[in-house]
């Protein structure tokens, strides 16, 4: 076992915090957002317009309330203090310390960061880090790309920062950022920046240090302290965090780098014409260098602070600028100033190059191990980048619901309307806590569904920490009292796909189906959540669920969160994944009973028995349409008329989602004890164990004799896999389309007593403003339910093996066994990221410098989506979230990652014995 791995296995158990005894190297890391600007958080209008109340011109000007963010940065668990990249290229009006995009309104596509970074690698430690990203040199268009964009309607591309020139020539700075840990609080960082113009050039580099500002809110926190211990050294002050030095490296040339010190605190004057606090706001830096006023501290102390290095770099060249954070002292024990210099300097060079190449090849080494065997060169640079996508994309998450409505006692007083407005019913969230982010700059905080798909990949790097992911969610001061989990910031009390019993499974099989408390402690606050969906979702009470949009934004023709007056949903997609919910908690109950530390057989038996309830409703609601061959949504109008919802979609495949097998000694006992269970099986006329041959969904003798337990039944199936791969219409050259091709020459239009709306195929950006309109579920490929679909299709081919083939791709003649075509949507998806027979990215679409620049062309997108038809990355640019799903793909494509089905069999083959 390698060192990284070694301290990965050292976190031992994170359920009850990230300040555990053995946590130790978890004190340090990425965990700063990248837009803390436009939050909710930070919100405190009366109409719930977050991008106006703080946008990005006030941000540099304004301290935070909630969280702080900025270019690669790092902090520890509780985000005091911060550190990250501050630059200017010298023609710029404001310093860059943070990424610039467009808000939901401004973007013709919602909003849209307007930057180039990537995460290129990271280990779960933190011990090792590498950042990247690419700086115009000359003046950054952000009016340009603010105009450009507003000319734009929703059916024209969005005017992306390459659109605007900024980097011809070549005229850019390639700035890397790279971390590492001597030990869990001595943190380095190296900056290293290239000027990759025809000339030369000069670059400000200002890396900064910061404390959030905790200590204006009425809480009687005390005012931590930065000062200039040296030309080169800080001295940090902090209660919580003790004492600390931040030193830096002189420039190549010898230079020592300036000193700059500032307050934390809101600049009242710039933004509102105020008397000033303080002479030296946040924005005190930005001020000084840019325009030379005096708004820096000249005594050298305050809470936020500046080294200020100016390095003149001629084309092509690298220099490199060196930090170094950790406990005061470091230099102590010498005799001499002179000898407490000497070896300040070491630390700083020799020891410092130790240390990074240490940590740069310890993180190969966890790489290679974590790389099958038969994964190609740049399958294995794909599942590095998304790794380190995923590790780099943790955040801190504060967010006190009850003190955000009613405010601070030092603060204005909220708005009346705020009592009632958004998050208003959700006062027991009391967020603090280290979260994997869907994306830290378009979608900076947790989301419910997101996080479960984030657990998966992040089990094969750090298992403790996925565990803790889940365990967190359904903490009490996560989940409602109702039992409700909260979906995402800008409103808890919508509704996600319940997918975090499945997501529990996968974690646990992935960690080697050991830790049954953690699957006990999670299963425990599922029930209740699982509870809730049966009591809240299910308005007429007949096991067809409703639940609102459920992460798939505008998939449908109606928006499916706010329908008119009267007027209900019953949907296939709520009830689909009801049933697949019911599953995966008999599941756990199986796991748990079989493991002889709780005996759940009667929740098993209880789940089979609801899921039992939603099959049949299923087939007597008539949400199935025998013609299509397809699950549709149902409109129930005011005066009673059901409309069904006729597009072609996911929403109508995500029933088959809910599908497992049931070994013979379990399906004894349902049937013997579980009275609808029985009822089931004996309306499909197998409700006699010795007639299980004659079934399509029994199969096997004696003690393999086996179930196929699905919503979808056989013949359902086989009609389903028609239109599923049918190049025509979900089977796309990436993978499975959300919406079916079919509705580019043929759009769907929906009229309901006069209640009218359509829908067509849009493999790229949303022409709708539906959900903000950054989101679009109607063509592109999406990531989650690519993988739900190969996963089902796993559980399905354990039951039929080699004895089902299925025509695929539909319409070519050319029959496949279901293992078969697993593999080859696997192919699919990996073919979004590595390069095809003439060397392109299809992630990269039509953008010629990422296709074939050096430069570029190995610096991975993870994007939210992809194009339906050419697989461009579209969406959040730097999404890593359920996009780093592929990382298990390849891992379970190249035959490294058991299947979860054989898991669970060995599991129950085992508990049998005992």
């Amino acid at each position: 076992m390698g060192a990284e791995r070694d301290r990965v296995a050292g976190f031992g158990r994170l359920e009850d915090g990230l300040r555990q005894p053995g946590t130790e190297w978890y004190r340090w890391g990425p965990y700063v957002s990248e837009r803390q600007w436009g939050t909710v958080r930070e919100d405190y209008s009366a109409d719930g317009n977050a991008w106006d109340y703080l946008p990005h011109d006030q941000a540099r000007s304004r301290a935070y309330r909630w969280g702080e963010d900025g270019l690669a940065g790092f902090c520890d668990i509780e985000q005091r203090l911060c550190l990250s990249l501050a630059l200017w290229n010298g023609r710029d009006p404001i310093l860059k310390e943070r990424a610039f995009g467009l808000t939901g309104p401004q973007g013709n596509h919602g909003e849209d960061v307007k930057e180039y970074w990537w995460y290129l690698d990271a280990v779960p430690s933190h011990a090792w880090n590498r950042w990247r990203y690419h700086y115009p040199q000359g003046a950054f268009p952000y009016q340009d790309l603010i105009d450009t964009n507003a000319g734009r309607n929703r059916y024209q591309p969005e005017y992306e920062l390459l659109d605007t020139g900024a980097f011809n020539d070549d005229r850019y700075w390639i700035t890397e950022v790279h971390y590492a840990k001597a030990g869990p609080d001595d943190l380095l960082m190296s900056i290293q920046v290239t000027n990759a113009g025809p000339e030369t050039e000069t670059l400000h580099v200002l890396p900064t240090a910061w404390f959030r500002n905790t200590w204006s809110w009425g809480d009687d926190e005390p005012r931590p302290a930065l000062r200039a211990s040296g030309d080169r050294s800080v001295a940090i002050d902090h209660p919580f965090l003790g004492d600390l030095e931040l030193i830096g490296a002189a420039a190549p040339g010898g230079a020592d780098p300036q000193l700059l010190f500032c307050e934390n605190e809101t600049n009242l004057a710039r933004l509102y014409g105020a008397a000033a606090d303080t002479p030296y706001p946040k924005d005190g830096i930005d001020d000084h260098v840019i325009h030379g006023a005096a708004t820096v501290n000249p005594v050298g102390a305050g809470t936020k602070c500046a080294f200020w290095y100016q390095v003149t770099v001629p084309a092509g060249q690298t220099a490199e600028l060196r930090l170094r954070l950790r406990p005061a002292g470091g230099g102590a024990g010498t005799s001499t100033a002179q000898a407490a210099a000497a070896k300040a300097a070491a630390a700083l060079g020799t020891d410092f190059d130790q240390v990074m190449t240490q940590r740069k090849a310890e993180a190969d080494e966890f790489y290679t191990e974590l790389t099958p065997a038969g994964a190609s060169a740049d399958e294995a640079l794909v599942l590095r980048q998304a790794s380190a996508g995923m590790l780099w994309s943790k955040q801190l998450f504060y967010y006190d619901v009850a003190r955000w409505l009613d405010g601070d006692p030092t603060q204005p007083k909220p708005p009346e309307a705020r009592k009632t407005a958004r998050n208003s019913k959700w006062r027991n969230f009391e967020g603090f806590d280290i979260i994997s982010m869907p994306d830290k700059w378009e979608y900076p905080w947790f989301a419910a569904w997101d996080l479960a798909f984030h657990t998966v990949t992040l089990a094969h790097l750090d298992p403790a920490f996925a565990k803790y992911q889940l365990i967190l969610i359904c903490r009490e001061w996560f989940q409602h009292p109702q039992g409700a989990l909260p979906a995402y910031e800008w409103d808890f009390g919508d509704v996600n796909p319940p997918v975090h019993a499945w997501a529990a499974l996968q974690v646990f099989a992935i960690d080697g189906a050991r830790d049954y408390d953690f699957l006990s402690r999670v299963f425990d606050k599922l029930l209740v959540n699982f509870t809730w969906w049966v009591n809240r979702e299910d308005d007429n009470d007949n096991n067809v669920f409703e639940g609102g949009f459920l992460g798939l934004d505008n998939i449908g023709p109606i928006d499916r969160s706010h329908l008119p007056a009267g007027y209900m949903l019953e949907q296939s997609d709520a009830t689909g994944w009801m049933g697949s919910y019911a599953l995966a908690l008999g599941a756990i109950a199986g796991a748990l009973t079989w493991s002889g530390q709780r005996n759940a057989q009667d929740l098993v038996l209880k789940f089979l028995e609801h899921f039992s309830l939603i099959r049949a409703a299923l087939d007597q609601q008539g949400l199935w349409d025998e013609t299509d061959g397809l699950f549709y949504d149902r409109l129930i109008t005011p005066s009673g008329y059901s409309v069904p919802v006729k597009s072609r979609s996911m929403v109508g495949i995500i029933p088959a989602l809910a599908a497992m097998v049931i070994d013979g000694g379990t399906l004894q006992n349902a049937l013997t004890m579980n009275k609808n269970f029985t009822r089931l099986l004996q309306k499909q006329g197998a409700g006699d164990l010795s007639k299980l041959a004659e079934h399509p969904q029994l199969r096997g003798e004696g003690g393999s004799q086996r179930l196929l337990v699905s919503v979808a039944r056989p013949a359902q199936l086989e009609q389903l896999f028609a239109k599923l791969f049918d190049e025509s219409e979900f089977l796309s050259p990436h993978g499975l389309r959300a919406l079916s091709a079919y509705h580019r020459d043929h759009p769907y239009h929906f009229d309901a007593e006069g209640y009218q709306a359509s829908v067509d195929y849009e493999p790229a950006e949303s022409t709708t403003s539906m959900f903000g309109g950054n989101s679009n579920w109607r063509g592109p490929i999406w990531m989650p339910v690519n993988y739900l679909v190969v996963e089902s299709l796993e559980r399905y081919h354990r039951f039929y093996g080699a004895d089902l083939e299925v025509e695929y791709p539909t319409g070519s003649g050319k029959r496949l066994t279901l293992d078969q075509i697993i593999a080859d949507l696997q192919d699919r998806l990996i073919s979004l990221f590595v390069k095809d027979a003439s060397g392109r990215r299809p992630c990269f679409g039509g953008t010629e410098i990422m296709q074939t620049d050096p430069a570029w062309k190995d610096n991975l997108i993870f994007s939210e989506y992809f194009h339906g038809d050419n697989g461009a990355a579209i969406g959040a640019f730097h999404q890593t979230g359920w996009t780093g799903l592929i990382a298990d793909v390849i891992l379970r494509r190249h035959g490294a990652v058991r299947a979860l089905g054989d898991v669970l069999r060995d599991l129950a083959a085992k508990g049998t014995q005992q």
